[in-house]
């Protein structure tokens, strides 16, 4: 191994170890997690834990609410941050520079902040409890229009160029031409948005107060009051609902590695 690595290896493990003692606690019984000096390896490993926990959560339930909260605001996401950061990077229109300036600036107002807000709206209209309620206000990124708007400006114009003397339209520019060359930071925004609403907590916990709606990290919580004292059991059920998002994170790598180093330009204003 080269000498430079090492310094990486070795951070890599003091961020995995975390992960690697959750899995390896989850096999254990109470017992046997309780000796001195604490097994880092289960000496008897058992499956029981994953039984218990996927019939306490309940893990389809809790999974079904978790991706489609997921899955519908990663769409959501990728497709308003592309529109934005494209209008952004290649439309001319009055105040462009300005209205980008104020988007960016969103970025300082702290999100619990309007967490009371959007409470009493989404209560206002009804959808406390719902899936739109869960969903309606996560379908634009601030973050991800300012990805997108810097990806589209480090494209190349001489494809578009060649498009418009076709009598390409800025529709069709936009969806089948600077699209399609933007798909790596696309595929880093799709699973971005897929993790952090995975692991959302704030808002799901606001919103849906009845326990059929609850999402991964709010039933997550709830299992961890309801077996304070039991360690292997609440390991378990953290396994089972990081596993999808890890699974996403391992697959999708490739594409935001090379998504990041395609966006990795400063943005400009």
């Amino acid at each position: 191994m080269p000498r430079r690595s090492w310094p990486l290896t070795v951070l890599a493990l003091m961020l995995a170890l975390p992960f690697l003692y959750m899995i390896s606690v989850s096999f254990m019984g109470d017992v046997e997690l309780l000796r001195w000096p604490p097994a880092l390896i289960p000496r008897a490993p058992t499956i029981q834990n994953y039984v218990a926990a996927y019939q306490a959560l309940p893990y389809q339930r809790v999974l079904l609410n978790t991706a489609l909260l997921a899955g519908c605001v990663m769409v959501a996401q990728v497709i308003t941050s592309a529109a934005a950061g494209y209008a952004f990077a290649r439309i001319r229109f009055p105040g462009r520079d300005g209205v980008f300036r104020v988007t960016v600036a969103l970025l300082t107002i702290p999100t619990i902040l309007l967490l009371v807000p959007r409470y009493l709206l989404v209560n206002a209209v009804g959808l406390v409890d719902t899936y739109p309620g869960l969903i309606s206000t996560e379908l634009v990124s601030v973050w991800g229009i300012i990805l997108m708007r810097q990806t589209f400006l480090m494209l190349p114009r001489d494809v578009e160029e060649a498009a418009r003397l076709d009598g390409a339209g800025e529709w069709t520019l936009f969806w089948r031409v600077t699209l399609p060359l933007a798909r790596p930071a696309v595929i880093v925004l799709a699973v971005l948005a897929f993790v952090d609403q995975w692991r959302s907590f704030l808002w799901p916990l606001l919103v849906t107060q009845l326990p059929q709606m609850a999402v991964g990290e709010v039933a997550l919580a709830r299992f961890h009051a309801t077996y304070a004292g039991n360690w292997p059991y609440q390991m378990a059920a953290a396994v089972l609902v990081t596993l999808p998002v890890l699974v996403v994170g391992i697959v999708a790598q490739r594409f935001v590695l090379q998504g990041a180093r395609l966006t990795g330009a400063r943005v400009r204003l």
